[in-house]
């Protein structure tokens, strides 16, 4: 039992407003738990590295705010926004989506929504939606699926029966604005019992490409389970985890559709495509390709089965609105043998496929499960 000084000081954990100075750690235990006595705020801590010589350690902190554990309770069944000033709003217009509450009826447009899938680039997600036409054998799968979002080139989204499809672009910020907008139309829409999957390609680490992983948890760069944002000038930090039923269900169903390997594991999220993700051919690189195999090698012992750039802030905010979230991304080479891409378009064509195989044949199972309970 011993008190120090806690590197992470004057840092806002989850909710934003509990900040810790000085705890009090039960090495053995690798937890610390502090309790803001002004507002009953709890904060769980776990060590993540300790030094005997300076007495300090490395903490990341998770499920810090109970009021914030009793929203996400209560929006289990609806999709959750926590933002008071939007009662304020006569109009909520979706900028990015060329949507809003005052001109369109998003009720009426997106009120049975109950699967979502999201990834990078429009025509994957065109190719998806036409793709699950098919298997639910809801509509013509020959026919045009207009772009609900038209009226902009910032994002794409497509709709069959219950399935809404949208793209998200590249990156932390440009998923993030997304999912900002999608939230709130799903919220205005009164939506309930939503489940959001996002699908795309990743790098894998020792696994053979074609490999589709489901994510176990999002970690950085630093392998730790966290997503962190700065709001007014400090940092935020938020949790990252991921709905373990639905990652077992989405296994569940891919052994049962025995095409590829599929696995679980930690998807390592990064800020950037070339030097945080260690690749050596960028335009600028200060490290070895033995610097780079360490790294990567550390990454592989910590759980990482993929590298990718969009996980960590799309199941933060998922979880802050109660809604059921997976990640399920194929691998397109093993960053362990090299950088850039050397299979043929026909093969990282096929590849690019598997997760909309393995995510459609799991809502068509949900949907036909449901259709017997009627």
């Amino acid at each position: 039992d011993v008190s120090v000084t806690s590197p992470w000081a004057g840092v806002s954990c989850y909710c934003g407003s509990v900040r810790c100075s000085e705890i009090k750690l039960f090495l053995s235990e690798g937890t610390a738990v502090k309790t803001n006595r002004s507002t009953g705020h709890i904060c769980l801590f776990i060590i993540c590295g300790f030094s005997s010589s300076n007495r300090s350690v490395s903490l990341f902190s998770r499920n810090m705010d109970q009021r914030d554990e009793k929203k996400n309770q209560q929006c289990s069944s609806r999709v959750c926004v926590h933002n008071p000033h939007l009662d304020a709003l006569k109009d909520d217009i979706l900028y990015h989506f060329n949507l809003g509450t005052g001109s369109h009826n998003l009720q009426a447009m997106f009120g049975d929504v109950k699967f979502v899938c999201v990834g990078g680039s429009p025509w994957r997600m065109k190719s998806f939606i036409e793709f699950i036409a098919a298997e639910l054998a809801m509509e013509d799968p020959k026919s045009e699926y207009p772009n609900i979002c038209a009226g902009t080139d910032r994002y794409a989204m497509y709709k069959v029966g219950p399935v809404l499809s949208v793209s998200h672009g590249m990156g932390i910020p440009s998923i993030a604005i997304m999912l900002h907008e999608l939230i709130k139309l799903l919220h205005h829409a009164h939506c309930t019992d939503v489940t959001i999957i996002r699908i795309g390609t990743s790098g894998g680490i020792g696994l053979e490409p074609g490999t589709v992983v489901i994510t176990e948890q999002s970690v950085d760069a630093t392998f730790l389970p966290k997503f962190e944002q700065v709001i007014l000038g400090k940092t935020v930090v938020r949790n990252t985890d991921l709905d373990q039923g639905l990652a077992q269900e989405l296994l569940h169903c891919s052994k049962e559709l025995n095409q590829f390997e599929t696995v679980i594991g930690n998807t390592m999220c990064t800020l950037d495509f070339y030097e945080g993700q260690a690749r050596l051919d960028g335009a600028f690189c200060s490290y070895t390709e033995a610097d780079k195999q360490e790294y990567l090698i550390k990454a592989k012992e910590a759980g990482v089965c993929n590298i990718e750039m969009e996980s960590s802030v799309f199941a933060a905010m998922c979880k802050l609105s109660g809604l059921r979230a997976a990640v399920v991304c194929v691998t397109l080479l093993d960053r362990l043998k090299g950088d850039q891409l050397s299979s043929s378009h026909e093969v990282l064509h096929s590849y690019q496929l598997r997760p909309q195989i393995l995510v459609g044949s799991y809502i068509k199972k949900q949907l036909n499960a449901k259709a017997e309970h009627i």
